[in-house]
């Protein structure tokens, strides 16, 4: 597997990239600052310097990082603290220019980090509520976008050790979930060809994290069986 990291630098990429790395999986890590490029190099992970907010970064010129890649894996994310216009730069931007970039490198395989509680009507003015705004139209963008996608939602993001556990489906209660178990996560929806056209909710619990995302297999994924359940 050749899978290419946007958001490189980010912890879960990261993690998401040693994993790779570890067991002979080939991952590139798309990062904007080329001062974090060694510490890529040091998980294992080839570093690629691209600035995905530029205004000269279309998904054209992004795909030359993401030629020969069999999967891409969209994990950036404009941070806390940052203003409501980043959101939509790199939260809901990024994703529309990795979605192209795809298409342009020929790449039909796409996972998007997403965040939980973000189907429905969103409230409130604030740089919070722009964020989940963003993120529920990227999210929107990918599956209107014709790739091969899964879209993946985690809870309240942790630094403790992964547990190897969660609990997986179209929505979860909130809860914490440790960033190196959302990383296992995501390699094992890359592992996991059933996983294509899901969306779903992540949270730690008590499923061995291939048999939870096995288990996603059949799970609807249309705008109404989202209002259904939710």
């Amino acid at each position: 597997m050749d899978v290419v990291i946007v958001g490189g630098h980010g912890q879960i990429a990261r993690k998401l990239g040693a994993l790779l790395a570890q067991r002979g999986d080939t991952a590139r890590g798309v990062i904007r600052n080329a001062a974090h490029a060694d510490e890529l190099r040091a998980d294992g992970i080839d570093p690629v310097v691209v600035d995905l907010e530029a205004d000269e970064t279309t998904g054209q010129s992004l795909a030359g990082a993401f030629r020969g890649a069999t999967a891409a894996v969209f994990a950036a994310g404009s941070g806390p603290g940052q203003p409501a216009e980043r959101k939509w730069s790199v939260d809901h931007g990024g994703v529309v220019k990795t979605i192209d970039a795809c298409r342009h490198a020929g790449i039909d395989r796409i996972v998007i980090v997403s965040a939980i509680g973000i189907d429905g009507e969103i409230e409130g003015d604030d740089v919070y509520a722009e964020y989940q705004r963003a993120k529920a139209q990227a999210d929107a963008d990918t599956r209107a976008s014709g790739l091969h996608y899964t879209i993946v939602r985690p809870a309240m993001l942790t630094d403790e050790d992964g547990h190897g556990r969660i609990h997986a489906a179209r929505h979860v209660e909130r809860g914490p979930i440790p960033r190196a178990d959302v990383a296992a996560t995501l390699l094992a929806v890359l592992d996991d060809p059933s996983t294509v056209g899901r969306t779903f909710e992540v949270v730690g619990g008590p499923d061995e994290i291939a048999v939870a995302v096995a288990g996603l297999n059949g799970l609807p994924d249309t705008l109404d069986a989202q209002s259904s359940e939710g």
